[in-house]
């Protein structure tokens, strides 16, 4: 994906003209006429070139090669690179003339990024880019291009897209059919004939209420399993191995859900008798997710001409010092705070891990609570913080509705950006002036 400079039909009309002039040639010996690189596609006011495309073609195949995926025919691939190429030069135009713009700043950190990845710093990676044969700017151009491209998906397709609590509700359910939950336990269980006396139940009762006694003391399960179980392999330790949960009866199901591993469910009576499970494992879908959460308020100073960094921090020491004096944090807020979070006196809620950007989680982690911060810079301006309170949660469904959620906008997303790319090539003048045409 290169970025090229828009040409004028003077520019156009004058390389034409040094082709023509070429044929009839300057020289009487072929050898030294060089050959120019020809137009092969004219896409709106953008043009693409026999060296564009043979270099594209290069990138995919070293790119196939080194995944060891078989390359396909030329006349295949030629035809898949140039519509790449139409497409992309689609996009960056109508990116341009919509005032999409990716600054110099943002292709630099990305740039430091994939030479994070690569383990080197930026002037090594650029040392070792060119060593391959890789022109740096031309890589910066392409990386420039695939963030436009991006985020112009972002802003003309995904923000788009509509999905629906039933959607996901459906989405849930299906998955629940596919994917079961999957337990390793070991069973005792203390036998009840049908037509037990009040008394004979009682003693059974006591029975199975001494063997979990005995366990949780700290007696081996398999032990205890020998003189208490009634299951054929009690000897061996009662143990179930791994069950998915349809296999399972609902009772055991209910109580291996409450509990985590290595603890015992407590004494659970069915029509054949008294059980105690012990969860040795668990896997699948509803294992807990408990997430720390954080009850947390602040008061945002932005920055702008009109307020600078040193002016915007002084104001907010002066308000610290206010509130350390006994004035109530929430009537500062509503005051000062330039978020939209004053009218609830900058109260954010319960904020989850990774909810808030990084200098602003950093410093909410290390507060007690109800202390408050000095005043912290993030990009959005300077804060004081305050920690009211911290809990856990168990954030399973939500976590659920969220990867559902993400899973249904990735699958809808790449239907409508192709639908979208397609009207888009429609609405767009494309020449091809190649021999085959494609």
């Amino acid at each position: 994906m290169q970025l090229k400079k828009l040409i004028s039909f003077s520019q156009i009309a004058f390389i034409l003209l040094a082709m023509t002039m070429s044929s009839y040639g300057y020289s009487k010996t072929e050898s030294s006429i060089q050959k120019l690189d020809r137009i092969i596609a004219v896409v709106d006011q953008d043009v693409i070139t026999e060296k564009e495309l043979q270099e594209k073609i290069n990138s995919v195949i070293s790119n196939l090669k080194n995944q060891k995926i078989e390359i396909p025919s030329e006349s295949v691939l030629r035809k898949q690179v140039m519509e790449r190429l139409i497409a992309n030069s689609i996009q960056i135009q109508l990116a341009l003339q919509t005032g999409l713009k990716i600054n110099d700043a943002n292709v630099d950190k990305t740039i430091e990024r994939i030479a994070e990845k690569n383990k080197l710093n930026v002037v090594d990676f650029k040392k070792t880019l060119e060593k391959d044969g890789t022109n740096f700017y031309k890589f910066r151009e392409e990386i420039r291009n695939e963030i436009t491209i991006a985020q112009l998906k972002e802003r003309e397709v995904d923000s788009k897209i509509v999905i629906t609590d039933g959607e996901i509700d459906n989405f849930l359910n299906a998955q629940s059919k596919e994917i079961q939950d999957e337990y390793e336990v070991a069973h005792i269980l203390i036998r009840v004939p049908e037509d037990v006396s009040p008394e004979k139940l009682e003693k059974l009762k006591s029975k199975a209420e001494e063997a979990s006694k005995q366990i949780q003391s700290g007696k081996n399960f398999t032990q205890v399993s020998a003189v208490f179980s009634e299951t054929p392999n009690a000897l061996e330790g009662g143990g179930l191995g791994w069950k998915k949960s349809s296999d399972l009866p609902s009772l055991f199901v209910d109580a291996l859900k409450k509990i985590e591993v290595g603890l015992l469910t407590p004494i659970l009576r069915s029509p054949n008798g008294f059980h105690i499970l012990k969860l040795i494992n668990k896997k699948g879908s509803s294992a807990p997710l408990i997430v720390e959460q954080t009850h947390v308020r602040h008061i945002l100073i932005k920055l702008s001409e009109v307020t600078s960094e040193n002016e915007g921090r002084e104001k907010l020491m002066g308000i610290k010092e206010r509130l350390e004096n006994g004035i109530k944090f929430e009537d500062m807020a509503k005051q000062y705070s330039e978020d939209p979070s004053s009218n609830n006196g900058g109260d954010l809620g319960w904020i989850n891990p990774g909810d808030t950007v990084p200098e602003f989680e950093k410093t909410m982690k290390q507060l007690n609570a109800n202390q408050i911060s000095n005043p912290i810079k993030t990009p959005f301006g300077w804060h004081l913080i305050q920690v009211l309170e911290r809990r856990s949660q168990d954030m399973s469904k939500e976590s659920a509705r969220i990867q559902a959620r993400q899973q249904i906008k990735m699958r809808k997303s790449e239907e409508a950006y192709q639908d979208w790319l397609q009207e888009l090539r429609d609405r767009s003048f494309v020449e091809l002036r190649l021999e085959d045409n494609f």
